[in-house]
């Protein structure tokens, strides 16, 4: 199953429906651990981000914590060589990402890990997606990921990253 909210109340009350004790855990842009703690203590959490504050905060918590920008394929590697595989990828990218950018952080790290659920937090796309009209064709995916994108292992790195971030490149 794949959740999109915006308010961070409602993509937490998601996540709380989502997951259950024992489960492993993705969580791309955790930022300083306000939704992290709610599973922090009864899942095993993997959890990204790049902002300096997350370090800090993140280091209180009984998490792998990975300070690293989700859209990097190394870090998607640093994760891969942890585990292979998830049962809950959480994406919290808030504002701070163009929709398109978020959907292909999904794309990317859910094809990749191919969790049961998912939950993403992006304004952008809930609003694409509750002003669509029905398109008369139904593709649905019961999963945490697109069920098209059933190829396996890490997906080659998406080169429009490359000309969106040029403050990434090195």
């Amino acid at each position: 199953m794949i959740k999109l909210s915006y308010d961070v109340k409602n993509y937490r009350k998601d996540l709380e429906n989502l997951v259950g004790d024992g489960d492993t855990i993705i969580e791309l842009g955790c930022h300083v651990g306000g939704t992290t703690r709610l599973f922090s203590d009864r899942c095993r959490v993997i959890a990204v981000d790049n902002s300096p504050e997350s370090v800090e905060e993140m280091s209180k918590l009984d998490v792998e914590f990975i300070k690293g920008d989700v859209r990097l394929h190394d870090v998607l590697g640093e994760v891969f060589s942890k585990i292979q595989k998830c049962d809950v990828l959480a994406i919290d990218l808030g504002g701070g990402y163009h929709p398109d950018t978020v959907f292909k952080v999904f794309y990317i790290w859910s094809s990749t890990f191919k969790p049961k659920h998912a939950a993403i937090r992006n304004r952008g796309l809930l609003e694409f997606f509750n002003s669509a009209q029905g398109s008369g064709e139904d593709y649905v995916s019961n999963e945490g990921y697109l069920e098209s994108y059933h190829d396996s292992g890490i997906p080659p790195q998406i080169k429009e990253f490359d000309l969106w971030t040029p403050a990434l490149k090195k």
